[in-house]
């Protein structure tokens, strides 16, 4: 005999030998996990399909609401929509047209009096010489204190006669500016202020 004993109980203590039970642990654990994963799976599809019957049902809603739209739709309507904006359109372009020209105009005044007031100032108290002339007829500070109240402008003198206040009125806006006049700034740096508060 090759063997000193029985194969079978050879056989029978090899077996014996082998640790299996870890073995069948872990195989069980690998077909739970199958198992949750396969649920996970299951429920994964179950979601897609519901998503899915939802967005067909909006999509065949969708399809009506276009389709009603279209069967609708008066193309006789829509044209003269169209031509009333156009109407309209030109209407605004042309008020805004006339707007703009008013401003031009009203800009070039608005410059002329500027021209006017600076060439006053410049002039000082008693005018060109056409004025010094007249000055018996018309004194130039009242002119003066006429056109800055003409623009808006109230001077205001102190007890020893010097006009050392201005009261700055903007009827747009409704303001009121109240202005010391200091003699160390020019009359031109008065003058330039006055026109900034004026068109504020």
């Amino acid at each position: 005999m090759l063997l000193d004993e029985d194969p079978a109980t050879l056989i029978h203590h090899t077996i014996g030998n082998f640790n299996i039970h870890p073995d069948k642990i872990a195989i069980g654990r690998i077909n739970e996990s199958l198992s949750t994963l396969q649920q996970a799976r299951d429920l994964r599809i179950r979601e897609a399909e519901s998503t899915l019957k939802k967005l067909s049902r909006n999509l065949a809603t969708l399809s009506t609401h276009h389709a009603e739209t279209l069967s609708s739709h008066n193309s006789a309507d829509h044209a003269s929509h169209i031509v009333e904006l156009d109407t309209q359109k030109f209407r605004i372009a042309k008020a805004a047209s006339d707007l703009e020209i008013e401003s031009e105009r009203l800009e070039q005044d608005l410059e002329g009096l500027k021209g006017r007031l600076q060439e006053l100032d410049m002039q000082g108290v008693e005018g060109d010489d056409g004025t010094k002339a007249r000055r018996e007829i018309d004194d130039p500070t009242i002119l003066k204190l006429k056109i800055y109240r003409t623009l808006g402008i109230d001077v205001e003198a102190d007890s020893a006669g010097n006009y050392n206040k201005a009261v700055i009125r903007n009827n747009q806006k409704g303001d009121v500016h109240v202005v010391n006049i200091d003699p160390k700034f020019s009359r031109y740096f008065y003058a330039n202020y006055f026109w900034q508060t004026m068109e504020g």
